[in-house]
């Protein structure tokens, strides 16, 4: 008992300190400071890191500059000196270019981005590239060399673009399974207060089945889009993704959505609620749950059969309980030499004096029907409308009408005819 105080006490704490981690990881950091920037290889070795410009994003930029150092290595004989030249409309920029072509314009933005003045940082791009074209001249002065260093430097290269995703998506990921457990521990919380305020301001456990379910799935879409905004998806990025593709999604998720607006409509509408016996084409049995996707039902043999909500809202649905009483009828048939007077009044005492008959209404008879042989008649009595408790008082009203017929001396037929009808007849 003591054991279950103490983590019960540490509970709250352990959620606290999840709020703060989530907290940490959506607040701005280093990390994600830097990914709008990326690394320049050469043979898999990093030689700088750049940014965006005007025209292109930063790993686009970053793989253009590759391509043309990769370029220049085609002819190593012609390779010079990397040279610095004003570019831009006014001069501001510096173009470093190696043998007649251009890797790389220095920006103001990259200066800005590294920390430095944008000549100095020219200079040391420079000297990188100097640096790195002359030890892959070096790697590649066979033919045999240049086949090595190719497949080196492309499995090299294939491992550090691995690693450099991994560091860049994985604290997002983390982030983003925080938000989630901490949004689920939220729904869970939400949800059990809701049980508990509805146990002490009502018993209707369909408003209860109701409020319940959309609090608990209003929390969990919270908790997805914080998780989307914490993995680094923008909300209007997403809700602009949402609806490029909302068409598609609707033909996919056409029978679930239609699912989940009938469950909230027969949630809010109630045509029927927990504990109700209906019947929905074929199914008939007790109505256990009504969730948001389909309504579970309990038969009368037991077992459990799950009606989708969209069926269910579209069918015709007959409550054999909405109303706490219930007429039943039971057709009996004799001869043609009964008297109809007497016969229909011993037939009427006996359904009204069975146990689970109601006094009001009282029980009636009519002739119904003359067959070739035999008159139909018609018993009928109000019982309650659960379905054992109507089953049974049938039965018992089978077994009364028989032994007051015998008692009275009606003679019956030798195949007498009885049937109960479960609904309520028309008119």
């Amino acid at each position: 008992m003591q054991k279950h105080l103490a983590n019960s006490q540490r509970l709250p704490f352990i959620w606290l300190a999840l709020l703060i981690l989530v907290c940490q990881a959506l607040l701005p950091a280093p990390l994600v400071a830097q990914e709008g920037v990326a690394t320049v290889r050469l043979d898999g070795r990093t030689l700088f890191r750049i940014g965006a410009n005007d025209e292109l994003e930063a790993r686009p930029r970053a793989r253009q500059i590759e391509k043309q150092l990769a370029a220049v290595l085609e002819t190593p004989q012609g390779i010079s000196r990397a040279r610095i030249e004003k570019a831009g409309e006014d001069g501001e920029n510096r173009q470093i270019s190696v043998a007649g072509r251009q890797l790389v314009e220095v920006t103001s933005m990259d200066a800005e981005a590294n920390g430095a003045a944008i000549d100095p940082l020219a200079r040391q791009w420079a000297a990188l590239i100097d640096g790195a074209l002359a030890t892959a001249v070096q790697r590649r002065d066979s033919e045999r060399g240049r086949f090595i260093t190719s497949v080196q430097a492309s499995v090299e290269t294939a491992f550090a673009r691995l690693l450099e995703s991994a560091i860049d998506i994985i604290p997002r990921i983390l982030a983003s399974l925080l938000v989630l457990l901490l949004f689920w521990g939220l729904a869970a919380g939400v949800r059990a207060l809701m049980r508990m305020i509805f146990r002490r301001l009502s018993d209707d456990r369909t408003v209860e089945n109701l409020v319940r379910q959309v609090s608990y799935y209003t929390v969990w879409l919270l908790g997805l889009i914080v998780a989307a905004s914490a993995f680094g998806l923008e909300p209007g990025t997403l809700a602009t993704g949402l609806g490029l593709t909302s068409l598609a999604l609707g033909f996919a998720l056409k029978d679930i959505l239609s699912n989940f607006v009938s469950g909230l409509l027969i949630l809010t509408l109630r045509p029927f609620k927990l504990g109700d016996q209906i019947i929905i084409g074929e199914t008939e049995g007790s109505v256990e749950r009504i969730e948001l996707r389909a309504t579970q039902i309990r038969t009368y043999d037991g077992r459990r059969v799950l009606v989708p909500n969209a069926e269910t809202f579209t069918s015709r649905v007959t409550n054999n309980t909405a109303a706490p009483i219930r007429r039943g009828k039971v057709v009996c048939a004799l001869g043609y030499d009964v008297d109809i007077d007497a016969t229909a009044q011993i037939m009427r005492q006996a359904a009204q004096d069975t146990p689970g008959v109601l006094a009001t209404p009282s029980a009636s008879v009519r002739l119904n029907d003359l067959g070739t042989s035999e008159l139909v008649f018609e018993v009928e009595f109000w019982c309650d409308s659960r379905r054992s408790d109507f089953v049974i008082t049938a039965s018992e009203v089978r077994k009364g009408l028989v032994a007051a017929l015998r008692a009275a001396g009606v003679g019956l037929p030798d195949q007498a005819k009885q049937h109960l009808v479960l609904h309520a007849p028309k008119g």
